[in-house]
């Protein structure tokens, strides 16, 4: 079984996040960097299956820019067996479309039974890179699970809906994408770490992946403005002078909070 686990390097979610408008893209060197915590539980489940099935492989792979080698290779400590780096500087701003593109391609010129990744990452937060990378590999697609197993040629789990829980299942090869509510990432000890430094990183280029990022045939999403998100204005302020209470009633009515 070969298990590839979609790792990002994203700025730290507890910091100041600025945006670049020159760029329109997010200032990476206005805080530190980290690995999305939503692909460090993925990296859990895989890591979890392949602790009880001997043989199992885990792949950690990532599209970022070169000098993201530290936060892939904490994948590596984690216990991911090996990873891919798909590195080149015509990704910058890669929209989801050139992203799924070149991560589909990576999968497939790697091999795979599952495909694991979060559901949604907490910068672009675009929620739709592993169902586009599912299309593009043909393969079936489970979204937001909220638990997973794998058996029998299989991956199934649940997921919420409204009024209920929907379990769904696919045969293998899949993708899927997990939610928060699945364990906790492990830390990395210090065994992992050391032996993180000696484990296969390939890092490739979207020529060697042969994907064109300016192919004309492909649709590609573009950024037309950017502006700084406004400050945020005060709000109403009701003054008792006897009549506060008709005052709050009137303003919750007006915006059809009653």
């Amino acid at each position: 079984m070969k298990l590839i686990v979609l790792v990002k390097e994203v700025p730290d979610t507890y910091g100041d996040r600025k945006l670049n408008l020159e760029t329109g893209l997010a200032d990476r060197a206005a805080s530190d960097a980290v690995l999305d915590e939503i692909t460090e539980r993925a990296m859990e489940a895989a890591l979890t299956y392949a602790e009880a099935n001997e043989g199992t492989e885990v792949v950690a792979l990532a599209l970022a820019p070169d000098g993201t080698v530290a936060t892939v290779r904490k994948a590596l400590a984690m216990g991911a067996g090996s990873a891919i780096h798909i590195a080149d500087e015509a990704l910058l701003g890669a929209d989801v479309t050139l992203t799924a593109e070149a991560l589909s391609a990576a999968i497939r010129r790697a091999g795979f039974d599952l495909v694991i990744a979060g559901n949604v990452s907490t910068d672009g937060a675009s929620g739709m890179v592993p169902a586009a990378v599912a299309e593009n590999l043909g393969a079936a697609y489970l979204s937001g699970l909220s638990s997973l197993e794998i058996a029998d040629g299989k991956v199934s789990g649940s997921r919420p809906v409204d009024g209920g829980v929907q379990r769904v299942s696919a045969s293998l090869p899949a993708v899927v994408s997990i939610t928060e509510t699945l364990p906790d990432p492990r830390f990395p000890n210090f065994k992992g770490i050391m032996a993180a430094k000696k484990k296969p990183l390939e890092t490739l280029t979207l020529a060697d992946l042969e994907v064109a990022a300016d192919n004309p045939e492909v649709a590609r999403s573009i950024m037309l403005t950017v502006a700084e998100k406004p400050p945020r204005e005060a709000g109403i302020k009701i003054t008792d002078e006897g009549d506060a209470g008709e005052k709050l009633a009137e303003f919750l009515a007006e915006n059809r909070l009653v």
